[in-house]
């Protein structure tokens, strides 16, 4: 059962010659045939915003570290992947992304698809786990730098549109890197602008931001009323209620959803402390948080995000969806990966009734 880019489940092969698929037998120049019958067969994931796994970050900037998260997602079922970065010091953070540019493509880990800005132009009013003592206004001269340093891999960069400078970095970059409005305390009117200015994201939904409110909608309900805008939702059970997950899928549709993992290193790991941002962080039932009791990113993957939407009561096609297509889309890379269509990139999972992941391929290899 091959999960199609329609967002339906269709009894058919799929061929993939080298390293993409391709439309028939014909086109296979080496047959090798795998046989999935009572299986479903599902686009590799796409997670967007990520920051670590299986002890390693971003952050520390260095590439082992990199290629160590790299091989973790790709074992999960996540194919294509954006190391998620923190606020932190100008010159940290450029070191941060030039890391990027000693990862070689490898059947081992899953393709480094991009990169995610998280901070630091962001508001201290609603930091959540990051420092504010980096935090800083937004400067496109800056965010130019770090995206030269990383050979132009940014795809999104976050923005508290309340803060001084943010209509004038919307309007400079927006044609440059998909703008996500998060870690702000923007009104309904300041984030509607900043969509109407050019901002096409949310970082994290819900969290970081102030609540929906009948009379106050926020940044909620500015991203509901802008058809163009697609908003991140970690499903995970601990930051957002189940309830609300359904609540969200129909709000915005299965169009406009994207789960994400918003994972830190402890995922894949037993509880404990550890290191996030430059703070410590103390995980307890699989739950993180600092010190404060603040929540500070998740111990869940994405491929356990999406089956915990499924469980939650997400139908399964909107859930896949959310997890390959529409995260795909919000950075402007479906041409390459998110579907199982000829000419993209092979990277495929294949999975029993009851979502138990069996073998991932990546550019046509499986493991």
């Amino acid at each position: 059962m091959v999960f199609t880019e329609d967002g339906k489940f269709e009894r058919k092969d799929l061929y993939v010659d080298g390293d993409k698929f391709v439309a028939s037998l014909d086109e296979v120049r080496d047959e090798v045939v795998v046989d999935a019958q009572g299986r479903m067969i599902l686009p590799g994931l796409v997670d967007v915003h990520s920051h670590g796994a299986a002890g390693n970050d971003f952050c520390d900037a260095d590439p082992e570290k990199l290629k160590g998260i790299l091989a973790y997602e790709k074992s999960c079922g996540i194919t294509s992947y954006c190391p998620t970065s923190m606020t932190l010091g100008k010159e940290r953070l450029k070191e941060i992304f030039a890391t990027v540019t000693k990862i070689e493509p490898s059947k081992d880990l899953a393709h480094l698809i991009g990169i995610n800005m998280e901070g630091p132009f962001i508001s201290e009013a609603k930091k959540g786990a990051q420092n504010k003592k980096y935090i800083a206004g937004p400067d496109a001269a800056f965010f130019r730098e770090c995206n030269e340093v990383s050979q132009n891999k940014i795809k999104l960069v976050t923005l508290a549109p309340e803060e001084a400078g943010s209509e004038e970095f919307i309007k400079e970059v927006c044609d440059e890197v998909s703008i996500s409005v998060g870690h702000t305390m923007a009104n309904y009117e300041e984030a509607k602008k900043a969509f109407d200015l050019g901002a096409d994201h949310v970082t994290h939904l819900y969290n970081a931001m102030p609540p929906f409110l009948h009379r106050d909608p926020g940044v909620v309900g500015a991203a509901a009323d802008s058809s163009h805008c697609m908003v991140e939702l970690i499903s995970d059970g601990l930051h957002v209620h189940p309830g609300v997950v359904r609540t969200t899928f129909r709000i915005f549709g299965p169009e406009r959803v994207i789960l994400i993992s918003d994972s830190m290193r402890a995922t894949g790991l037993p509880d404990g402390s550890y290191e996030f941002g430059g703070q410590t962080v103390y995980v307890k039932d699989k739950k993180a948080k600092l010190e404060d009791g603040t929540i500070a990113g998740s111990t869940t993957n994405l491929y356990d995000c999406m089956c915990r939407a499924i469980s939650f009561g997400i139908p399964k096609e909107q859930a896949i969806l959310a997890a390959t297509r529409n995260p795909a889309k919000s950075i402007g890379v479906y041409d390459q990966v998110g579907s199982l269509t000829p000419g993209k990139s092979a990277d495929f999972l294949i999975v029993d009734e009851e979502f138990q992941l069996e073998k991932v391929c990546v550019s046509g290899q499986i493991a």
